[in-house]
């Protein structure tokens, strides 16, 4: 089969190109929604911030909307990404109190890689599609952890693991923006507090 040929890989080069830079635009974005919020961010503003005319940011996006819907759809994948990378059939045979430390500690950790992730997801809804989203997201972490729970206790029954991991992904919501939200020399002990909380609720229900 004969290699492609310069005309052929000009449309190749510019799609990564237009990938490229719809990743940059979705990065400032991110970076101003975290600084103003959603309300306050505008395209005129995210474009300033990634370094482009408005005109080049309306090739991409036309609206705020389309923004977020974006946003939305790589905070998506990379959750899932996420989970499957820190949530594992082995876990089910780790020490609670050492899976509860590397859990949190990822969690706040992508919290300061993508800062806009908690400002949407864990703020007030901006949106039907975002409510709606993040619901999807917690219950399916909710659902991973009950089926780590339901390996790690097989004497539980489904409905019951369910129920913890429900509970213990709302102790999360709860207190995350606590942390998020802290002075930085206030933050480690409010991640240690989580973690007292999800060790003393999970332990005795699921090692008892």
């Amino acid at each position: 089969m004969p290699e492609p040929g310069p005309a052929e890989e000009r449309p190749v080069r510019r799609q990564a190109r237009g990938l490229k830079r719809m990743e940059a635009i979705l990065d400032a974005a991110e970076e101003e929604i975290a600084e103003v919020g959603f309300a306050n961010a505008t395209t005129n503003s995210v474009a300033a911030r990634a370094g482009i005319s408005p005109g080049s940011l309306y090739q991409f996006f036309r609206n705020k909307d389309e923004i977020l819907e974006g946003l939305v759809r790589r905070y998506e994948t990379e959750q899932g990404a996420f989970w499957r990378a820190h949530l594992t059939d082995d876990d089910a045979h780790t020490e609670m109190g050492a899976l509860i430390d590397r859990l949190v500690d990822a969690m706040v950790e992508f919290k300061a890689s993508r800062p806009a992730f908690w400002a949407l997801f864990h703020g007030s809804a901006t949106s039907d599609r975002l409510a709606e989203v993040a619901r999807d997201l917690h219950e399916g972490v909710a659902f991973r952890l009950a089926e780590v729970f339901e390996l790690r206790s097989p004497h539980l029954p489904p409905e019951r693991c369910l129920t913890l991991a429900r509970m213990a992904t709302a102790m999360v919501r709860a207190v995350m923006p606590l942390v998020v939200t802290a002075k930085p020399e206030d933050s480690p002990a409010l991640v240690e507090e989580l973690k007292t909380m999800l060790r003393a609720y999970l332990t005795p229900a699921l090692d008892g």
